[in-house]
């Protein structure tokens, strides 16, 4: 029998922020609903995706299944299913001499990434506007009045852009939407916003602000849309 029929709960094993390193603080698993059991992959899979999309995983990082097989207390075989799944999703390359290691983030992929993300935002925005109320945009204009008075290297701007704009996509109501672009946030080094112009960012926010206490759906999807497509601009020169 091999260990990827077996079942089982809650890791009680992860690997290290670096992959290597066993003292190092560990990430906890994926939560899942009590009462149900995933396969060893499964499991292996869940928190290195986890580790990869949060960034506690760097782009290089070497995914020696031996160490991680110890880490996690599995055989190598449902290391290696897990491989070849983040690999399927782009989160882990291949080479036949190195072996596997968290995928690096090329310009192309990340223009490809901006042109998906542009779509999903702009549908989130128009999905939202039919189901948007007053306090939901009173907590809206509030997050866009914090990123406004933020200075361009504050600490806190790239967090405080993601409330902003995941506050609105909330108000779609579309949990599976929500997951889609957070999977595609984390996949930007420093965020979707990163290397345009904090002054550009607010004046944008703003006409988004207007148009979505205006109820105008096509205008909300528009100014998303060319928010978004607007960053590739700003990608390093291939």
């Amino acid at each position: 029998m091999t260990e990827t029929g077996d079942r089982v709960g809650p890791a009680s094993h992860h690997p290290s922020e670096t992959g290597d390193d066993p003292s190092a603080p560990v990430r906890q698993p994926v939560l899942r609903p009590r009462g149900t059991y995933i396969s060893k992959s499964d499991m292996v899979t869940d928190v290195l995706r986890d580790l990869i999309t949060d960034g506690q995983l760097s782009p290089g990082t070497p995914l020696r299944q031996r160490d991680l097989a110890e880490q996690f207390d599995v055989s190598n075989t449902p290391v290696r299913e897990a491989l070849r799944r983040l690999e399927s999703e782009g989160l882990v390359a291949t080479d036949v001499h190195r072996g596997a290691t968290v995928a690096r983030t090329e310009s192309e992929e990340l223009e490809e990434n901006y042109r998906i993300l542009a779509a999903l935002e702009a549908l989130a925005g128009s999905l939202a506007v039919a189901k948007i109320t007053d306090d939901d945009i009173a907590d809206i204009e509030a997050l866009y009045r914090e990123v406004a008075a933020c200075l361009p290297d504050d600490g806190r701007l790239a967090e405080l852009n993601r409330q902003f704009h995941f506050r609105i996509y909330e108000c779609a109501r579309s949990p599976m939407l929500l997951l889609l672009m957070r999977l595609l946030w984390r996949s930007f080094p420093h965020g979707p916003q990163a290397g345009r112009p904090h002054q550009e960012s607010v004046r944008q926010h703003d006409a988004l602000v207007r148009a979505l206490k205006h109820r105008n759906e096509e205008q909300v999807a528009a100014i998303i849309r060319d928010h978004v497509l607007g960053s590739i601009k700003y990608l390093p020169q291939r």
